[in-house]
């Protein structure tokens, strides 16, 4: 077995590493505390290409493949899940239709330019009443002529308020739940769609979260993406990648509070020695880092599976259940050997506390994936 990455993979991870110290970093904690969308540093980083990361050179992408953007997700989570929230949107769940089906026009006029960082995209699908349950969607889609018009409300969208376009999932036959879904492209400023409140959030605060409502919202016939009745079969197309890059980010956020709880138990002293002497303290660290190795086999493995053209449902799931409920284990240990320190503003410790449980609901909950998950194993 061979567990190393490639020569270009390292170089990709220095190299964004480095990116990120210079532009992100400096500001993450701001992003945090100012609770707005970063607009400066996502068109930074959209020059620098990092947008079109999964996308083929000849539209000003790198095609990078799996293993790479989870790297990508890992490095971004490790200096700040706020903007790791939007430029993940940004090259997958709010981009990746429109590359799949949309027309010459629409990947001219608004994907090139996304990946540029010159327009902001989203994805909608979850509802007032509707999350995990997509046969539960009430957003309709009635066809009319060439058009289709848009009825219903989307809530929990990360970058609502300021998206430029959003790729929304709707029903056009109620009657067939899941079957029944479609994609179409919204953009801002077309007639009778509207943001709606902005959601406040403990984590992940600078990618803005809120509502987007659809009032008798026209949008022209070629602004469906795919085919009519096969949303779900589109998304399940996806899922693992998004999962995969999920665990990427529980990774990277879990080893960011590891060594900062390592730096202070170096520190910290107490009855005349570092505190990373007494047991105790060693017992948490070697939890903290075993846990933290199990969830990057599990994370690279599924993502080499994605690699090598294997199906990877299950272990896309195993790696985002074990890796965020990582993430929410470390950090929480790491808030425990900070101790009271572990809540004050002044350590970082306290927004990778209130980030990790950002990670637990995107791409499934804990106990959706455990349901999956079993019923995978029980195929066999």
């Amino acid at each position: 077995m061979d567990f190393s990455f490639s020569k270009e993979q390292v170089f990709f991870r220095e190299q964004f590493t480095k990116t990120l110290n210079e532009i992100v970093a400096p500001h993450a904690a701001t992003i945090d505390q100012e609770d707005a969308f970063p607009h400066e540093i996502f068109k930074k980083i959209g020059n620098l290409g990092y947008y079109g990361m999964r996308y083929p050179q000849e539209i000003g992408g790198m095609g990078a493949d799996c293993t790479t953007f989870t790297i990508f997700a890992e490095e971004l989570a490790s200096v700040s899940i706020s903007f790791a929230a939007i430029a993940t949107m940004q090259c997958l769940m709010g981009t990746d239709f429109l590359f799949r089906f949309g027309n010459r026009d629409i990947k001219e006029r608004v994907l090139i330019p996304a990946i540029r960082g010159e327009k902001i995209g989203t994805i909608a699908f979850t509802e007032p009443d509707c999350g995990s349950d997509l046969g539960a969607i009430k957003t309709r889609a009635i066809k009319k002529g060439d058009v289709y018009i848009l009825k219903g409300r989307k809530l929990w969208i990360t970058n609502a308020e300021v998206a430029d376009f959003v790729t929304v999932v709707a029903s056009v036959e109620p009657a067939k739940r899941i079957n029944g879904l479609a994609f179409f492209l919204v953009e801002k400023g077309t007639p009778g769609f509207y943001t709606g409140q902005k959601i406040e959030k403990m984590s992940a605060r600078g990618s803005v979260t809120g509502e987007l409502i659809f009032d008798e919202c026209t949008i022209p016939a070629s602004n469906l993406l795919g085919e009519e009745g096969k949303g779900a079969q589109y998304l399940e197309s996806i899922l693992s990648e998004i999962r995969v890059m999920i665990a990427g980010l529980g990774i990277g956020l879990a080893k960011s509070a590891y060594r900062s709880a390592v730096m202070y138990s170096k520190q910290r002293e107490a009855f005349g020695r570092s505190i990373g002497n007494f047991q105790l303290i060693q017992d948490k660290i070697a939890e903290m880092e075993t846990r933290i190795r199990s969830a990057w086999l599990l994370t690279y493995y599924a993502a080499w599976l994605k690699d090598n053209g294997k199906q990877a449902k299950k272990e896309a799931a195993m790696a985002k259940l074990y890796s965020t409920e990582t993430a929410s284990f470390v950090v929480d240990q790491a808030t425990r050997i900070y101790g009271s320190y572990g809540i004050a503003h002044e350590y970082p410790v306290e927004r990778y506390f209130r980030d990790a449980r950002f990670l637990l609901f995107g791409g499934g909950t804990s106990e959706i994936l455990k349901t999956l998950i079993a019923r995978e194993c029980l195929k066999t």
